[in-house]
């Protein structure tokens, strides 16, 4: 199994949450497993190096189809290392049913062998950190009256701990999303070198701003549009539109290209808040009607990658990260602008989170050693459904 050490990056994470750095760019080619065909030498447990990982997991994609009809917390699992999602890549095509066609003394051989077309990826990927922290009890008592302060006294340490932690994970998080955004917008636009994306769109990354002005003859611009009920209601319109057109099976959401669908139980919609609250007061607040202007059920988030210094618009609709291409090689994309993204409950997720606490007290020194240890898979999958809304 492959284990990465991540204590920079979230390092660099909580500085750009807190307001304390601006946008900077991200590696995330090794922190979200993107899945691979063929098990490698990353693929040995740690202790020994020459036991093979044994899978722990494995997913049948087998979702029934009925016709027209944040989110990332998944399972975990005890042993194994190895996630393995098995899928059907092509819908088996339709022949002719020959009992309506019989011609006297004709030969109709029922042995006919036809394969179903599989593909599997294995995820083995993990990301590890951990927080240490010492607490010499005996040498504080000084500064406390009773045993009731100097247990307030570490539990704020630990609260302070949990807080380091949690937000942390609250931002690795965010970089499953912001993986799946930047490889939307790498396989929807594989010409753009620098990473203007004005002026276009896709049918999976989505420029509402361009295909309003286009529509309507306008030169409204980015900056302005959130505060135009016009685009709003537009905006909200392909929002809607999208969720539906997910509930039919196409290829044509997904980088993958492979038929798929998401129907509504298992659609994830985040919005940023910047134009979900946009949408809300401009659009419902002088309507009677509130459900035909009100788009699908949506989780807010203040920004996509931090809030840069000063929470401007631009920060907070921008990412700049570098993703794993699935090839070997890597890609550096910023984008701004992003509103928005829909996506199938399969196509991005955490598994596996373990959070363990050693302790090592020091006998000559009299102070103890707390290291508190986060071990977790983030996972992302080209092969479902995901679609960005963005406005450049």
């Amino acid at each position: 199994m492959e284990v990465t050490q991540v204590a920079q990056i979230v390092n660099g994470v909580s500085s750009e949450i807190l307001g304390e750095s601006a946008i900077q760019t991200e590696d995330l080619s090794n922190v979200v497993d993107m899945g691979k065909a063929i098990f490698d030498n990353a693929s040995y447990d740690k202790f020994v190096k020459s036991l093979i990982d044994h899978i722990g997991r494995v997913m049948f994609v087998n979702r029934p189809y009925s016709g027209t009809t944040l989110a990332l917390r998944r399972d975990g699992w005890e042993y194994g290392a190895v996630m393995e999602k098995i899928t059907e890549t092509e819908l088996p095509e339709a022949v002719e049913n020959e009992s309506w066609n019989l011609t006297d003394g004709a030969s109709y051989d029922p042995n006919v062998f036809h394969s179903a077309k599989v593909a599997a990826k294995f995820y083995n990927k993990r990301v590890t950190f951990e927080v240490d922290r010492s607490i010499a009890e005996k040498q504080i008592k000084s500064a406390f009256s009773s045993p009731e302060q100097l247990n307030g006294f570490v539990s704020m340490l630990q609260g302070n701990i949990d807080k380091s932690i949690n937000i942390k994970m609250e931002g690795l998080a965010e970089r499953v999303i912001n993986n799946m955004i930047a490889r939307t917008f790498a396989a929807e636009f594989p010409s753009v070198v620098d990473n203007d994306y004005s002026g276009r769109t896709g049918v999976k990354a989505v420029n509402l701003l361009y295909t309003y002005n286009q529509k309507f003859s306008k030169s409204l611009t980015a900056a302005a549009c959130l505060y135009d009920t016009d685009f709003l209601k537009w905006a909200a319109k392909w929002v809607r539109m999208y969720s539906s057109r997910l509930r039919k099976m196409s290829t044509l959401f997904n980088v993958g290209g492979l038929p798929r669908f998401t129907p509504s139980n298992l659609q994830h919609l985040i919005l940023l808040d910047n134009f979900a609250t946009s949408a809300e007061m401009y659009l419902q607040s002088d309507t009677f009607h509130n459900e035909l202007v009100a788009m699908p059920d949506y989780i807010e988030v203040p920004y996509w990658q931090g809030s840069g210094v000063g929470y401007d618009d631009d920060s907070i609709s921008k990412i700049n990260v570098t993703i794993d291409n699935e090839n070997g090689s890597t890609k550096t994309l910023t984008a701004s602008g992003i509103l928005g993204v829909l996506f199938d409950h399969e196509s991005c997720g955490i598994c596996n989170e373990e959070r363990t606490v050693k302790t090592n007290p020091n006998g000559k020194a009299d102070f103890v050693n707390y290291f508190y240890k986060e071990f977790v898979n983030y996972y992302g999958d080209s092969n479902e459904n995901f679609v960005v809304f963005y406005v450049a």
